[in-house]
């Protein structure tokens, strides 16, 4: 397999686990689940990276909110596995990480090297990649 084709799934892979999330949120709170903004506010929190201190914006606020209220989570503060690690905290055994993406955006702006005849053309290019990040109450110490 070409280092393009694995780009490409691994991308697939990161849409179908996020999406995934999404039904699976959708599905078991058919009923019972309702918009942070309007509960006690029990779960309705910023996301916040726990090295960074920045919220997570997009997509990622839905799914974490999600995994928050499916899991009973009353913390926003989320990490990957060496984010924990690196503030002295260990991820307890069998806790099961959320996903979020990562995204980049970059322009790519192919500039004509002749005389002016022809416009310059742009693209955006996005750049995508999940990241396993596990909740504060995930962790020990």
């Amino acid at each position: 397999m070409s280092t393009s084709d694995s780009t490409a799934t691994d991308k697939r892979d990161v849409y179908a686990r996020v999406t995934d999330q999404i039904i699976a949120a959708i599905e078991n709170g058919v009923g019972t689940w309702r918009m942070p903004w309007h509960t006690s506010g029990r779960y309705a929190f910023s996301a916040l990276n726990v090295t960074s201190r920045k919220a997570y914006r997009g997509v990622n606020t839905l799914c974490l909110w999600a995994a928050a209220q499916a899991k009973g989570y009353e913390s926003g503060e989320w990490g990957t596995y060496k984010q924990w690690q690196e503030r002295g905290a260990q991820v307890l055994k069998g806790e099961k990480a959320t996903t979020v993406v990562f995204w980049k955006f970059a322009n790519d702006s192919n500039e004509s090297q002749d005389d002016g005849d022809q416009p310059a053309s742009s693209s955006r290019l996005i750049f995508t990649r999940g990241y396993s990040v596990f909740n504060a109450a995930q962790v020990d110490g």
